[in-house]
């Protein structure tokens, strides 16, 4: 918002300039430079004042205010008395170059706009702490170098506190990134949880590992997200089912590694998070093909007591009959406590997508599960990106939310602590609405 407020007033002050100067039929030059050492001089003030919180998305609109300012100021100091002879054709082409520029200059404060974080209001500060762990046992599959699967994690954790705290893990969407619900991971973390969110490369959108090392999406994994999302599936389901099959393998490999190496480092690394986990309680939890992942791993392994799903169908318990061409709810039970967070995008396809044919409300395998329906809410109002960039929001999941983006956000922080807090704590009670 602030961006936009800025540009708007820059832009405002610059149309209305050159209306000035085309009513008068004068340059003036001076009153221009005057303007530009004002604005810049705001900005610097509004910057010292906290009103602009200093950030990457404002590195451009300094160095343009910046350069501006100091172009007029040096012409102020030069005093020249030389007439430049007025042409309307000049002043506005010199202005429809300054607006160019003052786009792109705030595009960044625009997509990315400046933003207050959700609310954290458990009593521990929290640290973070960011490393990567190679698979010995995997060849990268996505490169032809022969190199060994990497998985970059970062955590959240208590800092100066005593004790041991459950660990959660958490898996990001389709083409995430690991910091796609830091607000969430934060709230846990400040309610004595270890968070650690993991980077699934090539899988998420970018990932950096510690000594610098850059992964992107894969290209053809990227090509057959948006296969998916398309409205008319180009996949036959069995196609379908080969590929979920797939990336579920992809994700449930990278989840099980990190685990059990943190369980291994809780025994013997010295570093001040892993000292800090119980590993007698994990949870685990996702967005999207992340929440997928995590109701899989629920099902894989036997020291996980709680599972988290936000809005992503239950790929492990769907089963692809050839005989009628589609999918089918598994009717094993489902023993680990999950907890079901959906948006409008998904609880809308629960009866009529197959895909979600195991995550039907009446699902009898699922009968214990805790399922909520946030009214409103659109596929990525459970992300951080929703604040961070409510444009790109909009755009990726296909339209603008009803949803207040702090009220859906604080509120999914709220019931996964208190649920978390039932399931691995044993305090509080845990009653979720059927909606909110």
């Amino acid at each position: 918002m602030m961006g936009t407020v800025l540009f708007l007033i820059a832009l405002i002050c610059e149309v209305g300039f050159v209306i000035y100067c085309m009513v008068t039929k004068q340059n003036h030059k001076k009153v221009k430079n005057w303007m530009r050492v004002a604005v810049f001089a705001a900005f610097v003030i509004l910057t010292l004042l906290s009103v602009i919180v200093w950030s990457f998305r404002w590195f451009l609109p300094a160095i343009l205010l910046f350069v501006m300012a100091a172009k007029g100021a040096v012409s102020l100091i030069r005093n020249k008395t030389t007439i430049i002879k007025y042409k309307t054709t000049s002043i506005v082409w010199k202005s429809i170059i300054t607006i160019l520029a003052l786009v792109f200059a705030f595009a960044p404060s625009i997509v990315f706009p400046q933003h207050k974080s959700p609310k954290v209001t458990g009593e521990y500060e929290v640290a973070t702490a960011t490393y990567t762990y190679i698979d010995k046992n995997r060849i990268e599959e996505f490169t032809d170098k022969g190199d060994k699967r990497f998985v970059n994690v970062e955590f959240w954790y208590p800092q100066k506190a005593d004790g041991t705290f459950p660990l959660l893990v958490f898996s990001h969407g389709a083409t995430g990134i690991k910091s796609s619900n830091t607000s969430t991971y934060t709230e846990l973390a400040s309610h004595g949880y270890v968070v650690v969110s993991i980077d699934h490369p090539y899988h998420s959108f970018y990932t950096v590992s510690e000594d610098g090392t850059r992964a992107v999406i894969n290209s053809d994994y990227n090509l057959e997200i948006s296969n998916l999302n398309k409205e008319e599936s180009i996949y036959t389901n069995e196609e379908l089912y080969g590929l979920i099959q797939k990336w579920m393998k992809l994700r449930t490999d990278d989840m099980n590694f990190v685990i059990d190496t943190i369980l291994e480092k809780a025994k013997t690394d010295k570093k001040p998070v892993y000292h800090h986990i119980n590993t007698e309680k994990i949870g685990v939890f996702g967005h999207s093909m992340g929440g997928a992942a995590s109701v899989w791993l629920g099902r894989e392994r036997n020291d996980i007591s709680a599972v988290v799903n936000i809005d992503a169908p239950f790929f492990s318990d769907l089963v692809y009959k050839k005989e009628i061409k589609d999918f089918v709810a598994s009717s094993e039970p489902y023993v680990t406590p999950l907890f079901n967070i959906y948006s409008d995008d998904v609880w809308g396809q629960l009866e009529s997508n197959s895909l979600y044919a195991a995550n039907k409300t009446n699902n009898e395998s699922f009968k214990e599960a805790y399922t909520t329906h946030f009214h409103g809410a659109k596929h990525l109002s459970f992300t951080d990106l929703s604040l961070f960039s409510p444009i790109l929001a909009t755009i990726m999941q296909g339209g603008k939310a009803d949803i207040d983006n702090y009220y859906a956000l604080e509120t999914e922080n709220d019931l996964i602590l208190k649920f978390f807090d039932k399931e691995l704590k044993g305090i509080g009670k845990f009653s979720p609405k059927e909606a909110y």
